[in-house]
């Protein structure tokens, strides 16, 4: 169903085309986009989205195909020309510098004034002017290293709001905001439309669609399957559209699973001025949900029982013992194993083919003599593979090479190797489609069969909710809630995560 508004026609994309070696990313792309709407992006991962808005936004450059923009035919060699013309993007992938301040990345390159000096009063001006646009009080001052990945992403908005962009391109904005926070998101893109700016929006959690956006594309292996009005559409239509067939439930049904003994035991675990008194355990087969807003502390303990970050106080049991985890390599040898947040700078080594990512974490498995086995090696890095439906052509595979779900899926691919008794899962989802993440939430309830303990942090209330056993909420660093999964929901967790 093509649809086509009244509204001017802000940008045209005709027979975009574009390859990489192994790869046809993108074949004979049309795309319209009007003036002021939110337009929605939708697809599984690999189904080309990012790239095509690379393309748009000065990236890449297409192979085949033209743009107009405004009526304009348009070329775009570089981001800054893309900038330059209106259009502004934020990437899936975080394209802020950690040892600069937020004011200082939001201005990156037009620091200087005419006189070649910088007024840092203005800047900072500016910059506090933008973040109290998005709802967030952040010093422009703050160091970015200092930010969690969330708060990141609220950097990475303003930063394209200081463009004063015609076109803004949100590549899964939303993807580590929950609540209060996905709120404020949706009331910026609101004022922004209001005021004439177009929003191109990605992303794989439906319900936002719904509420923002006005129309949707769908693409399918880099290719357009359909265009429609979200008014004329519904949840199971658009699935369809992604994946190609009926999923029966986006969560696999519950099922009865005996716990077993205390694996994991936190206890008083205290971090100078982002956690103070942490306290819970964990048992074998069960999934532990952290539950909480941007700040509240949940990626702060699961570094700590990784031993990625130092606590002040507390103890930490792991099988009865107490242990002192002094970095991850300690971890993972005692059987701890992190999908972190942020998979670019702590899950993958994105110049290594994917059986060396797959197989890093434990490659004592395959090796024998000093030397490692190949052929294990091969056949245990395509059985992961096939067991979370990696799209890629082969595990030669340089990971940089993958979409951004499929990275995510190598992460937790790569633990599941390891075969770690404890399996912290920080945001496993984030950018995957709606049928990857079925897959991933399949590997996660089939590692509770098998006795593994699963402590699960995600700003999707609705994923935690129908994943976990047992909800922990924080807030500001401290516990302020604990609840089985039947008496959880979305009022709950959030009234103890505003206390």
């Amino acid at each position: 169903m093509d649809c086509r508004c009244s509204s001017m026609d802000v940008l045209e994309m005709k027979g975009i085309s574009k390859s990489f070696p192994g790869v046809n990313a993108l074949q004979d792309i049309n795309l319209i986009v009007k003036k002021g709407e939110v337009h929605g992006l939708l697809g599984a991962n690999g189904a080309g989205k990012s790239t095509l808005m690379k393309v748009l936004s000065g990236v890449i450059q297409p192979d085949e195909g033209e743009i107009l923009f405004q009526g304009e035919r348009v070329s775009f060699s570089s981001p800054l020309a893309a900038q330059q013309k209106g259009i502004a993007i934020i990437h899936q992938e975080l394209s802020l510098v950690p040892a600069l301040s937020i004011a200082e990345n939001i201005f990156l390159g037009r620091l200087f004034g005419k006189s070649h000096n910088i007024d840092w009063k203005q800047v900072n001006q500016q910059a506090a002017v933008l973040l109290k646009q998005i709802g967030t009080n952040l010093s422009p001052n703050t160091i970015v290293r200092n930010l969690s990945v969330a708060q990141m992403q609220l950097v990475e908005i303003a930063k394209a709001l200081s463009f004063e962009a015609d076109l803004i391109i949100m590549d899964e904005p939303s993807a580590v905001l929950s609540g209060p926070e996905l709120s404020q998101l949706f009331d910026t893109i609101s004022s922004l439309t209001a005021k004439g700016v177009t929003v191109i929006y990605i992303s794989h959690r439906l319900e936002e669609i719904f509420t923002i956006c006005n129309r949707i594309t769908i693409m399918r292996d880099g290719q357009v399957v359909e265009t429609r009005l979200v008014a004329d559409t519904d949840k199971d239509q658009i699935i369809r559209g992604i994946v190609g067939r009926d999923l029966n439930e986006e969560y696999p049904a519950r099922e009865f699973i005996e716990l077993g003994e205390e694996i994991l035991s936190v206890k008083g675990l205290s971090l100078k001025n982002k956690l103070h008194d942490i306290s819970f355990d964990v048992k074998r087969g069960e999934i532990v949900g952290l539950a909480g807003l941007v700040g509240s502390g949940r990626t702060e303990i699961a570094r700590c029982i990784f031993g990625a970050d130092r606590y002040d106080q507390g103890e930490i049991r792991y099988k009865g013992t107490r242990v002192d985890i002094q970095n991850p390599r300690k971890a993972i040898a005692l059987g701890i194993a992190l999908v972190p947040e942020d998979r670019k700078d702590h899950g993958l080594i994105t110049k290594f083919p994917l059986r060396l990512n797959f197989t890093m974490a434990a490659i004592r498995k395959i090796v024998k003599w000093g030397f490692i086995k190949s052929k294990a090696e091969r056949q245990a890095s395509e059985n992961l593979v096939t067991q979370l439906n990696i799209k890629t052509p082969s595990i030669e595979q340089i990971a940089l090479n993958l979409s951004g779900g499929n990275q995510q899926k190598v992460v937790v691919a790569k633990y599941l190797f390891s075969d770690a008794d404890i399996l912290i899962l920080d945001e496993p989802t984030r950018g995957v489609d709606v049928g990857a993440r079925r897959e991933i939430y399949l590997v996660i309830r089939e590692l509770t069969r098998r006795g593994k303990a699963v402590v699960l942090i995600s700003s999707d209330w609705e994923e935690l909710i129908a994943l976990s056993d047992r909800l922990v909420v924080l807030h500001e660093g401290r516990i302020k809630g604990e609840m089985f999964q039947s008496e959880a929901s979305a009022e709950s967790i959030l009234q103890h995560a505003l206390i």
